[in-house]
Formats: structure tokens, sequence, C-alpha cells
């Protein structure tokens, strides 16, 4: 392992702290790209105006005439935290402007698999759709949509993941990874590109005439004023007075949950929209459903954080998806009855005991078989991919990403198959390491080794794929092969990125609440910081006993911390990376650290 210092431009950071930022954020917003003031701004009107979606307006008008003749429109969505989100921000946000007869459908992952299928599109038409709506699907499913036409269903494609070699032929597609779209988020979340398309659709009825806009709304269109508006009235009768137009913000707080559930890219724009959707739930203003999901994970919705939708409510709603049907999380998202999302988040919070149940033991499982492909004194195999028929399918890819964490190898981890009439197939879910793209390694594999991939798709870092049982071996040797080329032994060595030393006058709680506060995620790491400590004791805690503790000597002053998931003996003195938390006990808030690595 190597710990290694951002650079932190000098002047972007003295930029930054005359334009008003607090010292230690200055530094760490220009070790991140941020140049000036300006960036951080998260106002409403700094968000990215949708006219930049390639086929976004196409889309706005298809709506906009269905819900002129109230046709019956049925989202599809993705079984994860993305699409459970993007569908509830679908189903919410089109009843806001108006539309009468909005339903949904969310695919089984055991028995219908990833995205838009002829199936699912069959089953769509059977319930008497007019129009589809794909959320955080669809740029793959050729076929699907080309059943659905064949139907006679008029078809919407909003996704965000990398299109195939041919795009569907939808009537409209809204994706910023297709060919020829200029938007500047490549790595918006599916929730955010249904938000746009919300966002559209809303300009379009807004210039059809149908909502009434009092001066007081602000601008009618433009980047500026993106959601303003008011509540709307209720449609009245032919000759009744216009609605007043929707606010569309409201459903921020669901766009910034699915948006760093979904680990995607925190540019500039996705903190913009997951910093709006921060502020909202910390004033309470957030959807019961949501609600009942801070009280269910025991978390507090007035300090809520970006940890919390990654690791609290995203981590409960994924696990319907996995282990159960993604229907609990989208109906618990959709709810306005409290004592429903009540007992919604609790039966959530109930699959994701289960779940972490199952995934210990197969990550246990998953593990020795990844270290019995190397010898103990021999570095891992450049690439990894692991397969128990006792697997379950609905946790391989966090299985995946636990192998990956600790040997920072690609790695793929197979489960068979519980379709009916699939039980010779093999799903796989993987995960990679910065400089592997993980989907251009399985398009290579397919053209190197024609039919042994019978699906796949993702983006860099994750990716999944199905094989059949009898190829497995083909694959596994097919993509270390391809890793081997790929990787070189610096890109094999494990780095943590940190900020540098901690200044001692910054090691105060109230300094960690001002960090927490901050948004952080993928692509805008959390802040890190590394330094040579002394350590005075340590001991393994834990019902497991696998947990490391620690009392450190930090310039000067003892300071507590834990390495979660680490029982080997730390020498005297270390260079070590940690992050930052506080210690509540018996009121009494002190600073700990989170160690994250060790260079020794």
């Amino acid at each position: 392992m190597k710990i290694v210092a951002r650079d932190i431009p000098p002047r972007a950071a003295w930029a930054l702290e005359q334009a008003g930022v607090h010292p230690l954020l200055a530094r760490l917003y220009a070790a991140r790209g941020v140049r000036a003031h300006e960036e951080l701004d998260d106002g409403l009107g700094r968000l990215l105006p949708p006219s930049g979606l390639k086929g976004i307006d196409d889309a706005a008008r298809l709506l906009a005439d269905a819900m002129a003749q109230n046709k019956r429109l049925i989202i599809v969505a993705d079984y994860d935290c993305d699409g459970a989100t993007a569908c509830a921000v679908g189903v919410r946000g089109l009843r806001l402007l108006g539309a009468h007869n909005v339903d949904y459908l969310v695919p089984d992952r055991v028995t219908d698999g990833y995205g838009l299928t002829p199936p699912i599109a069959r089953r769509v038409a059977e319930r008497g759709a007019d129009v589809l709506i794909t959320v955080d699907n669809g740029i793959a499913s050729v076929e699907g949509v080309a059943e659905a036409k064949a139907l006679g269903l008029q078809v919407v494609v909003t996704d965000h993941h990398l299109p195939g070699p041919a795009l569907p032929a939808a009537d409209a597609i809204v994706n910023p990874n297709q060919p020829g779209c200029t938007f500047e988020s490549k790595s918006i979340a599916g929730v955010g590109v249904m938000f746009y398309v919300l966002l559209a659709l809303r300009a379009e009825l807004r210039a059809r005439g149908v909502f009434d806009v009092p001066s007081a709304a602000g601008p009618p269109q433009g980047a500026s004023a993106p959601l303003g508006g008011s509540e709307p009235h209720a449609v009245g009768s032919v000759g009744a007075h216009k609605p007043l137009q929707p606010k569309l913000d409201p459903l921020l707080t669901l766009v910034a949950l699915g948006t760093v559930a979904d680990v995607v890219r925190l540019d500039a724009n996705n903190r913009r929209l997951v910093a709006q959707g921060l502020k909202r739930i910390r004033a309470g203003q957030m959807p019961t459903g949501v609600a009942a999901l801070f009280t269910a994970a025991g978390r507090k919705a007035p300090a809520a954080t970006t940890f919390d939708f990654g690791f609290a409510l995203g981590p409960r709603i994924n696990a319907a998806g996995r282990l159960a049907d993604m229907t609990l999380g989208i109906e618990c998202l959709l709810t306005d009855d409290a004592g429903r999302a009540a007992e919604l988040a609790a039966m959530l919070d109930g699959i994701n005991r289960e779940r972490r149940e199952i995934e210990g033991g197969m990550r246990d499982q998953a593990m020795l078989m990844a270290e019995s492909l190397f010898q103990e004194d021999e570095e891992p195999p450049p690439a990894i991919s692991v397969f128990d028929p006792d697997f379950h399918e609905g946790v391989v890819g966090i299985v995946a990403s636990r192998i990956k964490d600790k040997l920072h190898r690609p790695t793929f981890v197979f489960a068979a198959s519980s379709a009916p009439g699939k039980e010779h197939e093999l799903k796989g879910s993987g995960r990679s390491i910065p400089g592997f793209h993980l989907r251009d390694a399985l398009d290579l594999v397919a053209k190197r080794h024609p039919g042994v991939l019978l699906k796949f798709g993702g983006h860099a870092m994750a990716a999944g794929c199905t094989v059949a049982e009898e190829a497995f071996e083909v694959f596994e040797r097919a993509l270390a092969q391809v890793a081997q080329e790929w990787l070189d032994a610096s890109t094999l060595t494990r780095r943590i990125e940190t900020d540098g030393p901690l200044a001692p006058e910054y090691c105060r709680a109230d300094m960690v609440d001002t960090l927490h506060r901050e948004v952080w995620g993928q692509g805008f790491a959390p802040p890190t910081f590394s330094e040579e400590v002394q350590v005075l004791s340590q001991r393994l805690v834990g019902e497991a006993k696998n947990h490391l503790s620690l009392k450190l000597m930090h310039q000067g002053s003892p300071v507590d911390a834990i390495w979660f998931g680490h029982t080997e003996q730390l020498p005297a003195r270390v260079l070590l990376a940690f992050r930052l938390d506080v210690n509540e006990w018996k009121g009494e808030r002190k600073v700990q650290f989170l160690v994250e690595g060790a260079q020794l």
C-alpha cells in the first residue's frame, strides 16, 4: 500500500480562502479541482439547463401529448436504489404535473433480469399502457423496445448507462451518454435524468398554456429559475381556472438519495443536486417514506449527510431488490401515509439485516476462494473470478466489492441463476480498481471468446454479465488475460490519496461537523488525512475481535482511533491514512480517527 498526498494548488486554495471559504475547506476543495468560489455555489440557478440533453424535447412533447389525451403511462424501473428513486420521482412528478393515469412496474432481479425485456414489454401492454417510460435502464434494451413498439406502445427511454453498438428504436431517448449528446454531466444518475425530463415536460406544458404562471413565480424559462413555481391546484373541469405551475424541488430529496446511492461521480452538477436534497431533508422537508427510513436506520434527519444516503438509507432500499421485491422500496418512497411508511421502512430494515447475514457468510467463503488462487507470499492474480453454487445472486455485487477492497484487484463474483429454465447460467457482478474499465474489459472478452458472455453491461467501475456454467473457467482466464495486458505494477499497487497532515487546531468536534455537512462522494472524495503518529496502545475489539482499537499520539495530543476489519498489530510509529469522526459517550463528544490504511 502507498499513501500519497494530493496536490493542493496554492493559488486556488488562497483564492478560495480570500473569498471567505474556511482555510481547511479551501485546501480540501482546491485539492479536488475547485478553482473559483463560484464553483461552490449550489443554488438551483447554477444547475445545467435541461436543453443540453439530447432527445429531451422529443420526450417532453410526447409526454405532454399523452397527458392531454389522458393516456396510460407506465414506468419500467430498475431494482436498485437509483431505479427506485427514479421511479418514485417519475410517478410523483408526473402526477404533480397533472397526469392522472400513471403506474409503474419493476422487474424481478431473479426471474426477469435487468432492463426492459420483451416479456416485460408484454406485461406493460397487458396492463393497458399507451406509453412506456424506462428509468435507469433501456439504453441497451433493443429487443424489449422493439417488442413494445410492435405492441403499439410509445416508448420513452431515460437512462444513464453506456449504450451498446445499437440504440433501441424508441420514440425518444434521453441519456447523456448516447452519441451526439452534449450535456456536460455525463455522470448524472438515472434519477437525475428523470428529474430533468420532468423539468423539460413542465416547460413544455407551460408553453402550451396549461399552467397559470404568476409573475411572482419568477422567470418562466432558463437555467436561472429551473424549479420556480407554486403548488398546484386541483385540475378542474373545462372552463375552470388553470392550475398554478407546480414546484418540482420537493423531488430533490429523492434525486439526492439516488445519486449518492448509485455511486456516480459527484461532478459540480451532481453535487448541486445532492446539496439541494440535503438542505431540504435537514429542514424537515422530505417524503414521508424518507423520514421513516431515517428513523428505521437510527439516523438523524436534521444532521443528514451523504454518508446517510450511501450507507444507511440506500442499502435498505437496495436490500428489497436483492432479496425480495423492489416494489416495497418504491412504495415506501411513494406513500404519504406515515403509518404505512413506518411499516414499509421496518420491513426494509429487516430485509437489510437478512442481507447482511447472507453477505457475511458469502463474503467469508468468497474471500477464502479468492485467497486460494495465490500463495501467501505471492501477489494476487491480475483479476479474480469466483463462483459457488450456494452463493445468492442478490448480493454478489456487494461481495465482489469487499474482495476488491481487500485484494485491490478487479473482481467478479458469480451465483447460479434462480430463474426458471436458466439454472445452468451464472450471473456475475464485478467491481473494478482505478485504471481498469470493467465494461470495456467485458467487451474485449466477448470479442475474443464469442458466445462466452450471454449478456453484459455496466460502467468503468461496476459491471454485470451472464455466462453459461460450463464457460466459467474460460471467462476467468480471459478476464485475467485482459487484466494482465492492461494493468501494470503501479496500477496494481493500492494507493490511498490523502489531504496530507491535519493541523492540530482542526482536530475538534465542531470542525468534524463542518466537514460532514459538505457534499462528498465518488469523484469528490471525503477528507482523508495522513501523517506519522505514535501508537500508544492497541487491542482487538468487537464480538469477532476483528477491529483494531488504537490510542495514538497526534502532534503532541492523544487521540482515539479505530481500524474496522483490521486485526494485524501496528509498529510503535507508523504512517496512517485516516478520516475524522466524532465519538459521543455520556454527553461528551470527542474526535476519533477512522483508519483507512497504513504504509509500513
